[in-house]
C-alpha cells in the first residue's frame, strides 16, 4: 500500500487548502516535496503533485501529492509520479483521471519522468504534465531515467497530453545537486 511520509501528512492540509493559480505556484509544490523528501530522508529527491483545473474559477486544486518512496516502502515502482497517480486515483474512486471528460487532471513533476513514470502518465489520464527539472540534470547525479527520447514526449501529445518542460527548472535542479552532493 502506498503511504506517506509523516511530514507529508501533516503538512497536507496547508498544500490542499490552497488555490493555485500559475504553473509556477504548482511546480513550486513539488521542488517544495522533493527537497523535504531529502531533508527528512523518507526517499529520493523527486516530488510531483496532481492538480484539477478549474477554468471557470481561474484556479487549480490540489488532489493528491508523491515523492519518491522507493526505499522506504521497498518498492522500485513508488517514484513520485506513480504515487501522486495512486493517490488522485484512489480519491477520484477511478483508474483513471479521465473520467467524464469535463474534469482535467494536470500532473507536476520536480524532474522530467524516467521511463517507467512517462507510461504511468500515459495511461493516467491526466490532460498535462508539466516537469521542471531535466532527464540530463538527474543523470548527471547518477539516475538512470531508461529509455526517453522526444518521441516519448510527442507521443504523450499525439494522446492528448499537453507537455511543458523546465518550469523552475534551476529550483528543481538545484535540489538534485544537493541530493548527489550529500552522498
Amino acid at each position: 500500500m502506498v503511504t506517506l511520509p509523516t511530514w507529508a501528512i501533516a503538512s497536507s492540509e496547508d498544500y490542499f487548502s490552497q488555490k493555485y493559480t500559475t504553473d509556477e505556484e504548482m511546480m513550486s509544490l513539488a521542488v517544495h516535496l522533493s527537497d523535504r523528501n531529502i531533508t527528512e530522508g523518507t526517499g529520493g529527491p523527486f516530488g510531483a503533485a496532481i492538480f484539477e483545473r478549474h477554468p471557470d474559477k481561474g484556479y487549480c486544486t490540489l488532489t493528491s501529492i508523491g515523492m519518491n518512496r522507493v526505499v522506504p516502502l521497498g518498492n522500485s515502482t513508488l517514484h513520485g509520479e506513480t504515487v501522486a497517480i495512486q493517490l488522485a486515483q484512489r480519491k477520484v474512486g477511478s483508474f483513471t483521471l479521465m473520467l467524464d471528460g469535463k474534469r482535467r487532471f494536470e500532473l507536476f513533476t520536480s524532474c522530467e519522468p524516467c521511463c517507467m513514470c512517462l507510461g504511468a502518465t500515459l495511461w493516467s489520464g491526466v490532460s498535462r504534465i508539466v516537469c521542471g527539472a531535466t532527464k540530463d540534470d538527474a543523470q548527471a547525479i547518477g539516475f538512470d531515467e531508461g529509455p526517453v527520447f522526444e518521441e516519448s514526449y510527442k507521443h504523450l501529445e499525439k494522446a492528448g497530453v499537453e507537455v511543458t518542460r523546465n518550469v523552475l527548472r534551476e529550483e528543481a535542479a538545484k535540489v538534485l545537486t544537493r541530493y548527489g552532493t550529500s552522498g
